[in-house]
């Protein structure tokens, strides 16, 4: 089994949602992230919760989709309290699906360790590999080029700016306004991902 996907009933609902309400380059972008987070734990020896991790990592960016975009809320918690529910209707204790809302809204977060926090931890790897290129010199490039065989960036880089630009414009004092003004076009624009790969 490839280490960016995963086969259980909550894996395959999450992906079915997933696919329903984010376009192709949103969707492959979550299933990249997890892909990093996932071959970033096993190169480093982390034991995680796989499940909640690639859970977690399918819906992190629902919040940036029309159906889901609070008009008061930051991308990351809406997307939080969608995995809730979701997870919710999966038959998740309360307390796992804290763990859901918990590492989707970590992400965009100052940097979380894996002593404090595992799945955090590697859904913060996976998401910056593939946004903006942070650490992806350590992966082995026959991965990183399986990965993005499978899952194209399709424009990635521009379409995601674009969003996190729109929720920096609507909500500025969210975390995605402080990462737009931290220079994320700069870091998008360098991610060696968005190079021609070959």
């Amino acid at each position: 089994m490839k280490t960016w996907t995963l086969d259980t009933a909550s894996a395959r609902a999450a992906l079915e949602i997933a696919a329903e309400y984010a376009d192709t380059t949103l969707l492959n972008h979550s299933v990249r992230s997890y892909a990093f987070g996932a071959r970033y734990a096993e190169q480093h020896g982390l034991a995680y919760d796989a499940e909640l991790l690639y859970v977690s990592a399918l819906l992190h960016d629902l919040g940036l989709t029309a159906p889901f975009d609070s008009h008061t809320l930051p991308f990351e918690e809406a997307g939080g309290h969608v995995a809730r529910v979701l997870t919710a209707g999966l038959g998740w204790p309360a307390a796992r699906r804290a763990r859901a809302e918990e590492v989707i809204v970590l992400h965009m977060r100052d940097d979380v360790s894996a002593a404090e926090d595992v799945e955090s931890h590697l859904l913060q790897v996976g998401t910056s590999a593939d946004v903006s290129g942070l650490r992806v010199a350590e992966f082995d490039p026959a991965f990183t080029a399986d990965l993005l065989a499978a899952y194209p960036r399709g424009g990635f880089g521009a379409a995601f700016l674009a969003l996190v630009q729109d929720q920096a414009a609507r909500k500025p004092d969210c975390a995605a306004a402080a990462y737009v003004a931290g220079g994320a076009a700069t870091r998008i624009a360098a991610n060696p991902l968005e190079r021609p790969q070959g």
